[in-house]
């Protein structure tokens, strides 16, 4: 017979020893008023393993020891033992232990595990999940990375960001116009060019094959004029079905980059992708329905675990992704933390290269470069196509930002010699026109 105090106990753990014996430990935010906030807690991991609302007869000791959680932590903001007046509840990070053995490859398992049905009950956000290495080693992670995309365009060796752009506008556009616009961007030093996540996969205004032939042609053509390389990430995503077919459809019209919807079309996609042996071209994770993502407020993850290290680990090479000067700003707590979820070190798992992406113009390169240095990705669609002189020059004005930043000159200073970006920025903010009259 079990004693009272063991039957307690398999239900506790520390992290550290959770963590030797291979547990996966979940980090949950949580905002509550209860007088027993280990109860809660042990009825919110049992949930989400053998355990359930009411006692049932199949449950049993031998289960819960096997496929039980722990829970590992509690901590109170303020901490424990603090006396605080507050109409408020109080705050709770707690770390819950799940047995390894209850987890598959499937990142949709893997969030379903962590995060699945206690979602519902709106009390309690995910905001990290701690992996065994042993459990990590299952998994390739990105192909490329940061270093096998430098390398893949041929700037290993240099030390300046990455140039994106999109086709703009989103949609509409043939494939003859589409390549118009890919030749000019690349011709002005565009690294990286991938459709708008809008773009059918296969529409009939703009079949798939026919385009990325187009494309390629042009980079081609561009390389031999300017010995520069350039990626299309050409957007596969559609049925779960078609997406692999779509993949192999395009590698062999000669695509040198994919691209995937990974939000809508699931991580587990990216996933199949990336691990295929295959499929030997870096690919894009597109982070569409990031703003319900990103908030929060829809799954209760945090945006840096499920943008950076769960994409990450899916295999992803880059990912869009908001900064703080654009558009659609996010904080720069939040940027920087992501950021290093992407690429601060993870055993064998390569760092996932952060692009920039959401009103990215020459007035924010230098900001970007500060804050998070040189191996990112600057992913501008207006900021390019947007340029008065059209997309080559504004794609030479981006290069010349990025020169700016990397000789720490101030880009209006800067922008004195090179009327690419005096155009631009006179553009953007009318009032800089007068420091650049000689040159309109």
């Amino acid at each position: 017979m079990i004693r009272k105090l063991e039957m307690e106990n398999l239900k506790h753990t520390f992290p550290e020893v959770a963590f030797s014996e291979d547990y996966v430990i979940a980090t949950y935010q949580a905002k509550v008023a209860t007088s027993n906030i280990e109860k809660l807690v042990v009825a919110i991991a049992d949930e989400q393993t053998t355990g359930t609302w009411i006692k049932v007869g199949a449950d049993s000791v031998d289960k819960t020891k096997r496929f039980g959680s722990k829970l590992a932590a509690i901590y109170e903001v303020p901490d424990i033992g603090c006396d605080y007046m507050s109409d408020e509840p109080p705050m709770y990070i707690i770390q819950v232990a799940y047995p390894m053995e209850n987890f598959s490859t499937s990142i949709s398992s893997i969030l379903t595990i962590l995060f699945g049905n206690i979602s519902a009950s709106g009390m309690i956000r995910l905001i990290d999940v701690a992996f065994p290495k042993r459990f990590i080693e299952k998994f390739q992670g990105p192909k490329f990375g940061v270093e096998g995309l430098r390398e893949a365009i041929g700037v290993k060796d240099k030390d300046r960001p990455l140039l994106n752009a999109m086709i703009k506008p989103n949609i509409g556009w043939t494939p003859d116009e589409g390549a118009d616009l890919f030749y000019k961007a690349c011709k002005g030093g565009v690294d990286v060019i991938k459709d708008d996540e809008l773009m059918l996969a296969d529409g009939p205004f703009c079949p798939l094959e026919e385009r990325v032939r187009k494309f390629m042609e042009k980079e081609k053509q561009v390389y031999e004029e300017k010995g520069e390389h350039s990626l299309y990430a050409v957007n596969i995503t559609d049925e779960t079905g078609k997406v692999k077919v779509n993949a192999y459809r395009a590698l062999e019209a000669g695509a040198n980059c994919l691209m995937v919807n990974v939000y809508t079309a699931g991580h587990d996609t990216l996933k199949m992708l990336a691990d295929d042996p295959d499929i030997n071209v870096p690919i894009l994770a597109h982070v569409n329905y990031a703003g319900t993502m990103a908030a929060s407020t829809y799954t209760g993850v945090a945006a840096p675990l499920l943008i950076g290290k769960i994409t990450r680990l899916a295999g992803a090479d880059f990912q869009i992704n908001g900064h703080p000067f654009g558009k659609f700003p996010v904080t720069n707590k939040m940027f920087y933390r992501s950021f290093k979820f992407f690429t601060q070190p993870w055993w064998h798992i390569k760092p996932m290269m952060y692009a920039c992406s959401g009103g990215t113009t020459q007035m924010a390169v230098e900001k970007i470069v500060k804050e998070v240095g040189t191996d990112v990705m600057l992913a501008a669609g207006g900021g390019v196509h947007g340029h008065p002189d059209g997309s080559e020059a504004g794609a030479r004005s981006m290069r010349q930002a990025i020169d700016a930043a990397m000789k720490d000159i101030p880009v209006t200073e800067y922008a004195k010699d090179h009327v690419e970006l005096a155009r631009m920025l006179a553009f953007l903010n009318p009032d800089l026109r007068k420091n650049f009259e000689l040159m309109m």
